[in-house]
């Protein structure tokens, strides 16, 4: 009984010392390029950055229902848009400066949310 024990106990540990690979259809960049909204710094309202910054420019961000059975338009994706936006302008925060919805159907959207902020250059980021 001790021998089948320990020939099976050797042949599953003989198992996991093979040399495998795992390939996945994913592309770094593309990953990178899905996360870059995360390193800006979002200030709204009262939420200002402290210290001086540089202004990159103004950016956008758009969210759009296009067809009945999509989801509704959204103020968050909007502000992610925006901070796409601000990240490939070389900023590392965004000032927002309105974001509006519209309920009403129009270019080819039935509903829409729209961002619209500065991109800036923060010296540090907070």
């Amino acid at each position: 009984m001790k021998i089948i024990l320990s020939s099976a106990l050797v042949l599953l540990l003989s198992a996991c010392a093979s040399d495998y690979r795992f390939n996945s259809n994913l592309d770094t960049e593309a990953i990178n390029d899905y996360f870059k909204a995360s390193d800006v710094t979002l200030y709204e309202g009262d939420s200002l950055p402290k210290g001086h910054y540089e202004l990159k420019g103004l950016v956008q961000g758009e969210s759009c229902q296009a067809d009945i059975n999509a989801v509704p338009a959204s103020l968050a994706d909007a502000r992610t848009q925006a901070r796409r936006s601000a990240a490939d302008k070389g900023a590392n925060g965004i000032i927002i400066k309105q974001c509006v919805i519209f309920e009403e159907a129009a270019q080819g959207c039935i509903s829409r949310a729209l961002c619209v902020g500065q991109a800036i250059k923060t010296a540090t980021t907070e």
